[in-house]
């Protein structure tokens, strides 16, 4: 049953992905980054997860952080339809398989993608996890999201957005965020609230883009993890 899910889901990206105008926004950062080789950390929000796949280059390797929970495998089962592999786990909760996977293919030269609020939130609020990565591998993190202009926002805990066929579609990317190797408590923190502010600066972008007004981060916790 989960296999046909996955099956359907893919699908249903296909016939969104071809049904309307697709743009990107600062589409040469991550070429630069491809073209001379250098891996880097993808970040996007829990809620703009659907599309990620047509917004990477097909001939690019890449491997997404999923949860463990049943939504992770479904995930995984799903991108596996475009090329994606996937990893297992948590960047902060008993997740140090996953943060040794993500390390092995960064340092093998080919990029990871993470939702920096997933799986639980509070949404679209990062957590440290995703800057220990990239300081790690000594990566960039690149910001990366997308909106449509026909489209439903779910009632769930990430306000995930459906987007539905036969309308405009934009993905923005922001600029790279280096970690410091020897980056302390206070510089870490301050990466952290770089990509947290950077993410949400974009994604505002593409929802204005396609017409709509911005969706709003859930109220700011101390310690959230992912």
């Amino acid at each position: 049953m989960r296999r046909v899910l996955c099956w359907l889901a893919a699908q249903y990206i296909r016939l969104v992905r071809w049904t309307g105008p697709w743009s990107v926004v600062r589409g040469d950062i991550p070429e630069r980054l491809w073209n001379g080789g250098r891996p880097f950390v993808a970040c996007f929000w829990h809620g703009r997860l659907l599309m990620m796949s047509y917004c990477w280059r097909r001939d690019m390797p890449v491997t997404i952080l999923v949860s463990q929970h049943r939504d992770g495998r479904l995930i995984s089962d799903t991108v596996s339809h475009f090329g994606a592999k996937s990893v297992a786990g948590s960047t902060t909760r008993g997740g140090g398989a996953a943060l040794r996977g993500l390390l092995r293919t960064l340092k093998a030269g080919e990029c990871v993608g993470i939702t920096p609020d997933g799986p639980r939130g509070p949404r679209m609020r990062t957590s440290g996890g995703v800057v220990s990565v990239a300081r790690l591998a000594g990566v960039p993190i690149v910001p990366l999201t997308y909106s449509s202009r026909r489209r439903r926002l779910l009632p769930t805990w990430d306000r995930f957005l459906l987007p539905l066929p036969f309308g405009r579609r934009v993905a923005v990317w922001g600029e790279p965020i280096e970690v410091p190797r020897d980056a302390d408590a206070e510089t870490v923190e301050a990466v952290r609230r770089r990509v947290e502010d950077s993410l949400n600066a974009i994604t505002e972008e593409a929802d204005r883009l396609c017409g709509h007004a911005p969706v709003e981060p859930a109220a700011p916790t101390d310690g959230a993890t992912s």
